[in-house]
């Protein structure tokens, strides 16, 4: 069953995080974790919660990581973070998300939150859950990255997040009409 995003307050401050990276490879940074300290010289940075194994994660992978690069060079940085108990979902794994961020190409780091404190921080209920801070790390955009689902077969394009990175960018607002993201519940850890 589908869930959407909470929606969070616009203006919320983006919440710390220092977690594992799955892909070391993509930068020159020697260090094992990822903290919001190494993208402080970011415009604009995009969190977005994903996994390996949600049809809605991976319907827009693709285009995440075709944006991310796009806009690397206007200072905008892209971070994923999967979330789900691995334990009861082996397909996101930390090993598994390595392997996965490979075959994908991914040109942002993808963090392991283990504990589940960094989704909950951020009130991320979903697979896809984006969201995007400007350069006081205040939230600008939630929600989807554009309308396409995979069961209808459609090819997601990421015109909602695009156009937000660019109104943003510009100095002007994103749109006043923000729709959720529609996703796989994040696989929380039974209690």
């Amino acid at each position: 069953m589908a869930v959407e995003s909470r929606m969070v307050a616009l203006d919320s401050m983006a919440p710390e995080f220092n977690l594992p990276i799955s892909n070391p490879w993509i930068d020159s940074s020697e260090s094992e974790t990822r903290s919001i300290t190494n993208y402080e010289d970011a415009e604009i940075l995009v969190v977005v919660f994903m996994c390996n194994h949600c049809p809605f994660a991976i319907h827009v992978e693709d285009i995440l990581n075709r944006i991310a690069a796009d806009y690397s060079g206007r200072g905008v940085q892209f971070v994923a973070i999967n979330s789900n108990d691995a334990e009861s979902y082996p397909a996101d794994s930390f090993e598994k998300m390595s392997v996965r961020a490979r075959e994908k190409g991914f040109v942002f780091p993808y963090l392991r939150d283990e504990s589940q404190q960094v989704a909950r921080a951020y009130d991320a209920v979903c697979t896809p859950d984006t969201f995007v801070f400007d350069n006081s790390r205040k939230l600008r955009y939630r929600g989807q990255v554009d309308e396409t689902r995979p069961r209808r077969g459609e090819v997601a394009h990421g015109k909602d997040l695009a156009d937000a990175l660019d109104a943003i960018l510009e100095g002007s607002e994103p749109a006043e009409v923000q729709l959720p993201s529609v996703g796989c519940s994040i696989k929380w850890k039974k209690a």
